[in-house]
């Protein structure tokens, strides 16, 4: 797909009255099965599977204008941040032989969220997909040419991994397995098409813990995969559950989804804690939800299941038809747990939307 991309790149002069602006908004996702470890260049080491939210989600806009070199500024909820622009900058800087057309603007971006950044919530995955719509809304005004979601999704997993998966609608795998046709390492693929009707209604509500910076960047933790003990285990056990974890969104099976959901989240914890350095980035109050969450599971029957990202935060899973049952569980019982009492009603979304 590279060279494909490589060979459509517009190489030409950009007009001199050349300038606009365009917006994109695009969702985060929660990660069923864990993407954690990576080996060269942004590829995973094992395949993910994730629900694609609805609230929780990024707003970019991007104005452009024709110069004499690039430019770039970028500000983060109205403030100019420099910090954060710097990883958009060095990602096209590394990219602009597909986008050599940059090298021709001063681009301004404007991004905000939804949600509290980097606190466990894939603020990255957001962030960054909503960029690359943007990037590639600008290529199509200068080509005319339809929008190519596949290529959205490559070039976002170049910005940050687990955005691969952001562009799509519902829910989507990464990386290439045996069990689903057309997957790849390179992009994801959307399972909308492939699921039971009850996922495509999820509930996830988010029990925000912390708003903190979490202590250690998602980043960093998987380049701790390198010299973790655990690691082959970790990716033999991940690749088994992506094979169940789709036999059993294809048919309903809420028993399979709820012991791998779970499994998986306090995988991803375990390896954190057994790295060197280690890290412990769930919170007394996360073990205390996790445990309510298991006790009212099995006093009611109702199919509530918890999952973690790379932070304290707890995501509450569980069918539309048990919405109202599931948010008094929280509001009586769990919200003692979040801090200043916060947390975000999500749902399984619709993927990005342009502004």
């Amino acid at each position: 797909m590279e060279s494909k991309w490589l060979s459509e790149a517009f190489k030409g002069a950009v007009p001199n009255d050349f300038q606009g602006k365009v917006g994109w908004q695009s969702p985060s996702n929660i990660a069923l099965v864990k993407y954690w470890g990576k080996r060269g260049k942004q590829l995973p080491k094992n395949q993910s599977i994730s629900f694609t939210l609805s609230e929780c989600r990024s707003e970019t806009f991007v104005t452009f204008e024709k110069a004499d070199r690039f430019g770039f500024r970028f500000f983060f909820e109205g403030k100019e941040t420099p910090a954060f622009g710097a990883k958009i900058e060095k990602f096209l800087l590394e990219n602009q032989t597909f986008f050599p057309f940059i090298n021709q603007l001063h681009l301004m971006v404007e991004s905000c969220n939804t949600f509290p950044h980097s606190s466990g919530i894939a603020s990255s995955a957001s962030s960054m997909s909503a960029f690359v719509m943007c990037l590639l809304d600008i290529e199509n005004q200068i080509v005319v040419k339809q929008f190519d979601f596949q290529k959205a999704s490559y070039f976002s997993r170049l910005a940050s991994g687990s955005a691969a998966r952001s562009v799509y609608p519902k829910m989507a795998l990464w990386g290439a397995t045996p069990c689903f046709e057309g997957s790849s390492d390179e992009y994801a693929v959307p399972l909308e098409n492939d699921i039971h009707p009850v996922f495509k209604t999820y509930r996830d509500s988010i029990l925000i813990v912390s708003g903190e910076t979490k202590s250690v960047s998602s980043r960093a933790g998987h380049g701790l995969m390198e010299g973790n003990p655990y690691a082959p285990a970790r990716y033999a056990r991940a690749n088994e559950n992506i094979e169940n974890l789709l036999v059993a969104l294809k048919s309903g099976d809420m028993d399979t989804f709820i012991n791998i959901t779970e499994s998986e989240a306090l995988q991803l914890h375990a390896l954190m804690m057994c790295s060197n350095p280690s890290f412990i980035l769930m919170k007394p109050n996360t073990l205390c939800i996790i445990e309510a969450v298991r006790n009212f599971r099995n006093e009611t029957q109702i199919p509530l299941c918890f999952t973690l990202d790379a932070g304290p935060n707890v995501h509450l899973l569980y069918p539309e038809s048990e919405a109202e049952k599931v948010e008094n569980f929280i509001k009586s019982e769990l919200i003692t747990y979040c801090n200043q009492g916060r947390w975000i009603a999500d749902h399984v979304g619709d993927g990005p939307k342009k502004l």
